[in-house]
């Protein structure tokens, strides 16, 4: 007669399957620890890439108007120029309209005559997309 050895395995001897409720809470409590630290450095960091983003693009309208200036008044900008006219006409100064909308979802705008700068200022009302408040964005200021 032959005899079948069969083996009983014990708890602590059995293959695991999964993660125990302990290690679980460990690791996502270490995630959000982490998370707790990158989320406001990077928040910072895209608010101020916005900020640099709207400083050039309000810098390179300002050079579209001074061009269009140049090709098509006799030195001023009449009180009635808007900026929506820098993509108007067979040759426009802008490749489309979406170059007129700032980070934040506003238009930019021109005051004539300006008020930081002779002729016209190009104006980016910030993160607030309102008038003063200290955000706005003016071409030629820092």
């Amino acid at each position: 007669m032959q005899r079948t050895m069969t083996t009983h395995l014990t708890r602590s001897q059995a293959p695991r399957r999964g993660f125990s409720l302990l290690e679980v809470i460990i690791a996502v409590t270490i995630v959000a620890l982490l998370a707790t630290l990158v989320v406001p450095r990077l928040t910072r960091f895209l608010a101020g890439a916005n900020e640099d983003k709207a400083t050039a693009e309000v810098n390179s309208l300002a050079n579209a108007v001074r061009l269009y200036i140049t090709q098509n008044t006799t030195g001023n900008l009449n009180d009635d120029f808007t900026l929506e006219m820098l993509v108007e006409g067979d040759d426009p100064y802008l490749d489309n309209a979406s170059d007129l909308i700032d980070p934040w979802g506003t238009s930019y705008d021109i005051v004539i005559p300006g008020e930081q700068n002779i002729e016209f200022d190009v104006i980016c009302y910030g993160p607030d997309q309102k008038q003063g408040g200290g955000d706005d964005i003016i071409h030629g200021k820092r």
